[in-house]
């Protein structure tokens, strides 16, 4: 099985609905970081990438058709590479309300995280610390300008390098149609999913 849809999306841009959506279109099963909660074996793998080292692709990705959402968007071009067929997805949002958006969400869940009595977690958020928030923001995450500057500057770059009849560049609140018509699949006749709000997110990613 091969990738054929690759999101470069950064996480709060409505990626968990995008893997439902995807999923539900046939592109099943796509990778997002609930993936890592499920199979922390990964983490390594994903660590190792980051590093410029080579891995296995196709072990770590088996069985996906599309991945969104970190930690696989800051790789997106490692995964073109090796996956050259595939289309690429890059959801995006107004960078303030994202910026508000992954503070009061991931990175405060990151915070806690680090306070935590469990090995396990502490190790996982040391993780992310190590692939989000200081490789991708400087570890500068309490400078609104800086941050919201790398998120535009990262979507620039996803426009500038792929060409426009491969991309797709999608805000949450559009819908089905951009997806289905740029994919070429019909449009399911049910609504969009809509889940992880900010109001959802300390029950959907609750960890003991």
């Amino acid at each position: 099985m091969s990738m054929k849809v690759i999101g470069a999306g950064f996480g709060r841009t409505g990626t968990l609905s995008l893997k439902f959506a995807l999923e539900k279109l046939g592109f099943d099963k796509c990778y997002h970081m609930m993936e890592v909660m499920l199979h922390p074996e990964h983490a390594t793998e994903w660590a190792a990438a980051h590093r410029g080292e080579d891995i296995d692709w196709d072990s770590l990705l088996d069985g996906y058709q599309a991945s969104v959402d970190w930690p696989s968007c800051n790789l997106w071009r490692e995964q073109w590479t090796k996956y050259p067929d595939a289309k690429i997805l890059l959801s995006r949002r107004d960078p303030d309300r994202w910026y508000d958006s992954v503070m009061a969400t991931i990175y405060q869940s990151t915070l806690d995280g680090m306070e935590s009595d469990d090995p396990a977690r502490r190790a996982h958020v040391d993780w992310i610390n190590e692939i989000i928030w200081n490789r991708v923001f400087d570890g500068r995450m309490n400078d609104r300008a800086h941050v919201t500057a790398c998120f535009e500057a990262h979507n620039q770059a996803v426009i500038d390098e792929v060409p426009p009849e491969k991309l797709l560049v999608y805000e949450p609140g559009q819908g089905w149609e951009p997806i289905c018509s740029f994919l070429n699949v019909p449009v399911p006749d049910e609504d969009y999913p809509r889940v992880n709000t900010r109001e959802e997110f300390p029950n959907i990613f609750k960890r003991s």
